[in-house]
């Protein structure tokens, strides 16, 4: 999820207050406490979040129950992901220019190459290291889930290479490591007679 740039008259962005409520960090938090416009930005925000928490409860109720958790675990992994998460730094070719990218994009990047994978889906998804700071190492974590048939190790090191080449060509990331942990098998539908 993108949060655009906009400025307050106050010099805050919705950005600011969106890892506010993520991560709790904020500039100035006595800030937070005095300004009209960021109370009212931060009260939009929760109200967001909350009608977005609803529709994933009711995407987990409509999921089923039994063999069906390995999908209630990924949506509730993916009402994490669509938050911007830490802010990754770009190269700028200017230096008056401030580029980057938000860690949900780069999430998503991972979980859409995996989807693209026959017999394969994305479990949770994360990046482990400070990706806030440019070059320092990141490992990309991901749970698997592959359909019943599917050979397991040929799939995860081809997932690995898919995930490695996507990675260098849209991030700067200094990728040390794709940690694939295949977490569910799942059954196969079975063909009426």
């Amino acid at each position: 999820m993108s949060m655009p740039h906009e400025t307050f008259e106050c010099g805050h962005t919705l950005e600011e207050l969106s890892l506010y409520l993520d991560t709790g960090e904020f500039p100035d938090p006595p800030h937070l406490e005095s300004c009209p416009e960021c109370r009212s930005g931060l009260d939009s925000l929760r109200r967001l979040s909350a009608a977005g928490e609803e529709l994933f409860a009711s995407d987990l109720a409509a999921a089923g129950s039994g063999n069906d958790d390995w999908m209630k675990d990924i949506l509730a992994h993916l009402a994490l992901e669509l938050r911007p998460g830490r802010s990754i730094p770009l190269r700028a070719d200017d230096p008056a220019d401030t580029l980057s990218q938000t860690e949900g994009s780069v999430l998503a990047l991972v979980r859409s190459v995996t989807d693209s994978l026959p017999g394969a889906v994305a479990g949770k998804v994360r990046l482990d290291g400070d990706v806030t700071v440019p070059g320092e190492p990141v490992s990309v974590r991901l749970d698997l889930a592959v359909l019943f048939g599917h050979p397991l190790m040929p799939s995860a090191a081809s997932l690995r290479a898919d995930l490695a080449e996507a990675l260098a060509r849209h991030t700067e990331l200094n990728v040390a490591a794709i940690d694939i942990t295949i977490t569910d098998i799942i059954d196969a539908p079975r063909e009426e007679l």
